[in-house]
């Protein structure tokens, strides 16, 4: 564990991470980029072949005052028949993000893709992403609303259909009493989370899916195991706040509706080096309480984990599997450690790692490694993200499979204006069925070299 945990901070530094969208300034001001550019892009079919596609990119982020918008649109035209992929285009695909304030003000909104939401401490909901595929990009929401002596955070994960809802209402008991003007006690939070997928799935055990497997159609049963709710509460404890240091100790309990339940104790430290570089640690030890228990239910890969296809050739069938379903035969892991690490220099290069291991569980590592350069560093630029999950060794951690998720873009920055570089992505791409319904993804690898030109406004 120590020595998984010593090559999480280490390779947190060197390898690439994830590209967040630009944030605005929390006051004042005008500020953000207009950027596009021309390349090719290579990218994997059903057949297992790499096609080419011509792309052509627009993607500005705008920031004024507290408000942010940034798009991502990408026409990708095929270099054989000059067919478009307009599935990249649909349903609003091109907008990243529309947001106000930013992440821990007062007041945040955000509209659009999400990229690791959570809730609280994130013992319910942590690191969820609406938007696993390229091909599947969902608009979601966010809303955060601090009032001082209470508060709200809200996620939801698809404004067009039913999707995961997530809501944390807490208060400051202290700011109603005469205890409010005591130094750091008076910070004491109390919050109550309820998250829940509320799609269903219909029961149709006539369900077919024509030509999945040789042999002709196959019949399927839908179940309505896909879905849960969990609820929890948690307690939130200032130790010291300093103008450099502010330091947390928490404690979170959740519960699986009509499964297990498990908490967590931990300790969150923000430290603020004069304004020149802010770390931010947290370390926690995890508890399940009982069997079918799984801390943080709704991370990175939940919109894959969900609802999948299970292909019986035997029976020539079709099963749906849930992981709802798999939570049935869940032993309790024991306790373990879970341990993140945030970086930021000058508001301009940051790194961020963070990795869960269950002591009685050798399948329970989850890791997250991010890198992102920004648009001050003259010369580069490299920003990347990747995750990993289901990790039983140290080996295993770096290897991409139908358990990774990765982004990684290098370039060479010949003049202030343009970026030289090279993207690849390792991302899932949708499988649907005769009526066009997604019934699970599939690991899609991209590789696309492109130049872009960035102009700031």
């Amino acid at each position: 564990m120590k020595k998984l945990l010593f090559v999480l901070f280490v390779a947190s530094s060197i390898l690439f991470a994830q590209k967040a969208p630009t944030q605005a300034p929390q006051s004042g001001g005008t500020s953000g980029v207009i950027g596009g550019g021309l390349g090719m892009s290579w990218i994997k079919n059903d057949k297992g072949e790499m096609v080419p596609y011509y792309l052509i990119n627009l993607n500005p982020e705008i920031a004024f005052m507290n408000f942010g918008v940034g798009l991502d649109l990408n026409l990708y035209v095929s270099s054989k028949d000059q067919s478009i992929r307009w599935q990249e285009l649909q349903r609003g695909r091109f907008i990243r993000y529309i947001r106000y304030g930013t992440k821990g003000s007062e007041t945040y909104v955000r509209l659009g893709i999400l990229d690791y939401a959570k809730l609280g401490h994130g013992s319910i909901l942590y690191n969820y992403r609406n938007s696993p595929s390229v091909d599947n990009r969902r608009i979601g929401a966010e809303l955060d609303l601090d009032f001082g002596k209470f508060g709200l955070e809200t996620v939801y994960g698809d404004l067009t259909a039913a999707s995961v809802l997530g809501a944390r209402a807490y208060v400051r008991p202290l700011q109603f009493t005469k205890a409010s003007a005591i130094p750091i006690i008076s910070g004491i939070e109390v919050g109550a989370t309820y998250a829940s997928d509320l799609r269903s799935e219909s029961k149709d055990t006539g369900y077919v899916l024509p030509n999945i497997i040789p042999g002709g159609p196959v019949q399927a049963e839908r179940r309505n195991d896909g879905s849960l709710s969990v609820i929890g509460f948690d307690l939130g404890l200032p130790l010291l706040r300093l103008p450099m240091i502010n330091m947390t100790l928490y404690y979170d309990y959740s519960k699986i509706v009509d499964f297990g339940s498990g908490m967590a104790v931990g300790l969150e430290t923000n430290f603020s080096g004069l304004g020149l570089v802010n770390v931010f640690t947290k370390f926690e030890r995890r508890f399940a309480q009982t069997d079918q228990y799984l801390p943080s239910y709704f991370d990175a890969f939940y919109e894959l984990d969900r609802y999948s296809l299970g292909i019986d050739t035997i029976n020539n069938r079709v099963n749906f599997e849930s992981k709802a379903e798999r939570l049935v035969n869940t032993k309790s892991p024991g306790p373990g450690y879970f341990g993140s690490l945030l970086i930021d220099i000058l508001g301009t290069f940051q790194i961020n790692g963070s990795y869960q291991r269950l002591d009685l569980d050798p399948n329970s590592g989850i890791l997250h490694l991010g890198t992102n350069t920004g648009e001050k560093i003259p010369l580069i630029f490299v920003g990347a993200g990747y995750d990993k999950k289901y990790i039983t060794s140290n080996k295993d951690a770096f290897t991409l499979d139908d358990r990774s998720m990765l982004y990684a873009e290098i370039g060479y920055k010949p003049y202030s204006f343009m970026i030289v570089s090279t993207l690849y992505t390792w991302t899932f791409a949708p499988e649907t069925d005769k009526d066009g319904n997604v019934t699970g993804y599939k690991p899609q690898k991209r590789i696309t070299p492109k130049v872009s030109f960035v102009f700031p406004l």
